[in-house]
């Protein structure tokens, strides 16, 4: 437990050095959704740390390190080309940013806060894989489990993004509300598999003792997804710029979980 502790240590002091040098970034562009892509790249350098700091010999802890590594790799690519490093911000932290001015401090402190909040948060999310880096398995079956659990987490989120991506580079569609292949099914398929990946790492890290702990983890992903940044704040620009063509489509798909849409017309 203490080597697992120091580890979680080391993993909010290289977040918080890189969200640091990222909001002195925004500071210059002026776009703060820098900090995905630093939330999201954190987590390769935070499992590089656990691999060279890890007591466990490194072919034991590579096959969680690969996993957490492909899934961040994967996500902090899909978020610079989306343009989150260097295109114009995002409308949710253009929002946040005019809220912000009217604080005390500014909206600098303030997103000097937002930032390494995001950076405690890497530290807090990386209970769910930390345990295979401090102790051997003594249920090597959860480990695959856990793992089959991931790469389906992994290629849903991956699909449902090149499909956004696909359908936003149609010019027939500008101005339209994606409902095409898994978002008929879900209006944030990305959210349900990113939660699915967390729980892989979850069920992974069940197989080692205190693995239990590393439920931590998707939960307080769904709970941010469901309840603070993820599905509210989307859902709200979404309305603001999609009106009448979005609730159509809130009406018709489900919001979280793929299921069966109420009519299968697409909106046009």
């Amino acid at each position: 437990m203490t080597t697992a502790l120091t580890l979680l240590a080391l993993a909010w002091g290289l977040a918080a050095a890189l969200q640091l040098g990222l909001w002195l970034v925004q500071q210059r562009t002026g776009n703060a959704g820098i900090v995905d892509v630093g939330w999201a790249g954190a987590f390769t350098l935070v499992v590089v740390a656990f691999v060279v700091a890890s007591p466990r010999p490194a072919a034991a802890t590579w096959p969680v390190a690969a996993m957490v590594a492909a899934w961040s790799l994967r996500l902090t690519t899909y978020l610079v080309r989306r343009g989150a490093a260097s295109g114009p911000e995002e409308g949710r932290y253009r929002d946040l940013r005019a809220r912000w001015s009217k604080g005390a401090g500014g909206a600098s402190r303030a997103f000097f806060v937002f930032f390494q909040a995001q950076a405690a948060l890497v530290a807090l999310l990386s209970v769910a894989f930390v345990w295979p880096f401090v102790a051997a398995p003594v249920w090597p079956a959860a480990q695959l489990a856990g793992a089959a659990v991931w790469a389906v987490g992994l290629v849903g989120e991956a699909v449902s993004d090149a499909q956004l991506a696909r359908f936003k580079r149609d010019p027939a569609r500008r101005g339209q509300v994606c409902d095409v292949g898994l978002w008929g099914w879900s209006r944030h398929p990305n959210y349900f598999f990113e939660v699915m990946v967390w729980v892989g790492y979850a069920l992974y890290a069940a197989a080692f003792p205190w693995g239990g702990l590393a439920a931590l983890g998707p939960a307080v992903i769904l709970f941010s997804i469901l309840r603070v940044t993820g599905l509210p704040a989307t859902e709200a620009q979404a309305l603001r710029s999609k009106g009448d063509l979005y609730r159509a489509y809130q009406a018709r798909v489900s919001a979280f979980i793929p299921w069966p849409p109420r009519s299968s017309r697409p909106s046009r």
